[in-house]
């Protein structure tokens, strides 16, 4: 359905332009870019704990455009003046991996947002995180929002022992990391329904690999029955696709996690 003149007209984005602060390598897979500097100031941060920005990045050919990539704010230091951002890297492989590896600080970065999605339901009884690597940065952060009584489930799947790092969880949230060398679109949800489920009203936050948050999908609706607006589902990218392919296909029903 078209939107109105009315309802499409918004108030542009502001471009903010940051400096990078420090690049920390968290495990051989997800390094941590701290961006601040006078821009930050622009910086209108949301409640949300699954909060993302736009990046910008030039390519090497001087005829090349501009590309944009959306990332999760890991986390923001009002008192700092700086914002955190967790890149997942794999080699040369992609353009914002490599960029977040070998940046020095210094360097400048200018971003789009934020723009706002999930935050736990204080209302829920108990809490549902699952995902995958490229996940880990938005379910640090609701685990972090949570209240210190919250009890609840983090399942993440990674492929290598080596891209496990320590989570803050409340006592009564179980975090478990699930290794699947193989890539199977099945093993998280397969992983997820091999919970113990518990009583209650749950709230899900379920992001990642497209083809596994399908897989997700019917678990959750079809099998436990749940309400949309009990889960925050979400692709975040595609095995095999380059991000500009994965955005063009979420225009077309291989793309689409909800068939409706």
């Amino acid at each position: 359905m078209a939107l109105s003149s009315r309802t499409a007209a918004r108030p542009p984005r502001p471009t903010i332009d940051l400096v990078v602060v420090s690049s920390t390598f968290l495990t051989p897979h997800l390094v941590r870019v701290t961006l601040g500097g006078p821009g930050f100031a622009q910086f209108e941060d949301r409640p949300e704990t699954d909060k993302y920005v736009k990046l910008r990045f030039t390519t090497p050919a001087p005829e090349s455009l501009p590309v944009t990539r959306t990332y999760t704010v890991r986390r923001v230091d009002a008192a700092a003046q700086t914002l955190d951002i967790d890149f997942v890297v794999h080699g040369d492989e992609g353009l914002a991996g490599p960029w977040a590896a070998s940046v020095r600080p210094g360097a400048t970065i200018s971003l789009f947002g934020p723009g706002g999605g999930y935050a736990p339901d204080a209302a829920a009884d108990w809490y549902l995180f699952a995902g995958d690597l490229s996940a880990v940065p938005a379910i640090a952060a609701g685990l972090e929002a949570l209240p210190a009584d919250a009890v609840g489930d983090v399942l993440i799947e990674i492929d290598a022992d080596d891209a496990v790092i320590e989570l803050a969880a409340p006592a009564g949230v179980a975090v478990r990391w699930i290794l699947d060398t193989g890539h199977d679109a099945g093993t998280l949800a397969a992983s997820v329904r091999g919970l113990a489920w518990r009583e209650g009203r749950a709230n899900v936050f379920a992001h990642g690999e497209r083809e596994s948050m399908k897989a997700l999908r019917r678990l959750l609706f079809d099998e436990r029955g749940l309400e949309r607006a009990q889960v925050s589902l979400s692709g975040y990218w595609a095995r095999g696709r380059t991000e500009d392919r994965f955005q063009a296909e979420k225009r077309e029903p291989i793309g689409q996690i909800f068939p409706d």
